[in-house]
């Protein structure tokens, strides 16, 4: 694969970006390139429900909605039998190749889209180069499209390598977004037998020709959802009559940030989505929060989803209401380990375009890669999450979201070497 076969990969799947578990396009197009690049060098390709565990798939957009974007995907020309294959939002592939003794080696990236418009200012990249997304209300603003093009490019470049050997598997996992596909490819037959793990992320604020061999600082995560039930009423005839939801809900997300941080480490809460009633002159029946909360450890998260549940059902009494609350998608937090971090570091400073290699550096954030990494550490592998650096004029998840496409050389080229290394030392 050139370059700009790489560039030309990386723009279609940019041009249309697909939501977590909607993933159908993209899917039956990095099927379609490994099968097309490898050929008989591919030795096993497990797409859809073969690529997962479904029991374990988390926050699944409804029927209709799956329907839509299937259909689209349909229209848009794809291969009917993968897409058959891919039917009720059963997304990802898992890609392996074979060669010869050595250790079991995973490559992790994901692949799903944001639900959010791009930007169509003439001076953005995508829309000036004609490939600005054809989705509206769908972008890639976080680079998923660059990291499945460096999952089918470190795939071909590992099958025409003559120094790995053992066993790659690559996992194109859907659904990272909104923390719902990476457990259900960590409880799978796939992740059971990997000794070394490799995760990938381009950006994160880190410029074009650096690198981060080992990421940490995974905050764990859980969203919950909070619908309080009152009775409506006349707001000027008869206030005395109603139990006002709204006022429920505002008390909530008043104490949800009054919740006492922790002295053991980092933790987060968030109402980000808030809502409820119908008219100014109606007592609101009916409202409802979509938090998360978010903890250094899995340990400090569980802290913080306990006290918010407990000011959830608080508020809900203190206005005579009720309250239900559902536990969302959630993540625990993981580390990378340093013997893939060494090696790491060492294959990205001997590669070209890499002008710096940073040890370590924390993501502040959550991912759900990490329910992969700790399977793999559960199982006595180690595992690792690297950053590749890319220039971007918008920040993640921002409608100018952008990636310097050399980086997605040099990120094939490190993960690549470091599987090669891998496999070499085991000789």
């Amino acid at each position: 694969m050139t370059a700009d076969d790489l560039v030309s990969l990386r723009r279609d799947l940019h041009r249309k970006p697909e939501p977590a578990w909607r993933e159908f396009y993209t899917t039956a197009r990095i099927v379609d390139e490994l099968e097309s690049r490898l050929g008989d060098d591919l030795d096993g390709l497990h797409v859809g429900p073969e690529a997962i565990a479904g029991d374990h798939r988390m926050a699944v957009p409804d029927d209709p909605e799956l329907t839509h974007w299937y259909e689209r995907a349909r229209d848009a020309g794809v291969d009917p039998d993968v897409l058959e294959r891919l039917e009720g939002g059963y997304t990802g592939a898992v890609a392996v190749l074979e060669r010869g003794d050595g250790p079991t080696v995973g490559l992790r990236v994901d692949i799903d889209a944001l639900p959010r418009r791009e930007s169509d200012d003439p001076t953005h990249a995508p829309t000036a180069a004609g490939f600005r997304s054809e989705h509206e209300g769908a972008m890639h603003a976080c680079g998923h499209d660059a990291h499945a093009t460096i999952g089918v490019g470190v795939a071909e470049r590992i099958a025409a390598s003559d120094d790995f050997s053992g066993t790659l598997k690559v996992f194109f996992q859907p659904a990272e977004e909104v923390v719902g596909g990476g457990k259900s490819m960590a409880e799978s037959e796939h992740i059971q037998d990997i000794d070394a793990l490799l995760a990938v992320h381009i950006g994160l604020d880190h410029p074009t020709g650096e690198i981060v061999a080992g990421i940490d600082g995974f905050l764990a995560v859980s969203h919950l959802e909070a619908e309080f039930t009152g009775e409506s009423a006349h707001a000027g005839g008869h206030p005395e009559q109603g139990r006002n939801a709204v006022q429920a809900m505002a008390t909530a997300v008043q104490n949800l940030y009054g919740i006492p941080r922790h002295n053991d480490g980092k933790t987060r809460v968030n109402a980000g989505v808030v809502e409820g009633g119908s008219a100014a002159n109606v007592i609101p029946d009916e409202a409802r929060i979509v938090a998360e909360v978010r903890g250094e450890t899995t340990d400090l998260m569980e802290y913080m989803k306990g006290r918010t549940r407990q000011v959830l059902r608080s508020a809900a009494r203190m206005h005579d209401c009720e309250v239900d609350i559902e536990t969302g998608a959630e993540a625990p937090s993981a580390t990378s380990d340093g013997e893939l971090v060494s090696i790491v570091a060492d294959v990205a400073g001997d590669t070209t375009g890499v002008d710096r290699v940073l040890e370590r550096d924390e993501l502040g954030g959550s991912e759900d890669a990490t329910f992969l990494m700790r399977a793999v550490q559960e199982h006595g592998g180690t595992a690792c999450y690297v950053g590749v650096g890319t220039d971007h004029p918008g920040g993640h998840h921002t409608a100018t979201f952008d990636v310097d496409e050399d980086s997605i050389g040099h990120g094939i080229d490190v993960l690549a070497g470091a599987i090669e290394r891998l496999g070499d030392e085991s000789v």
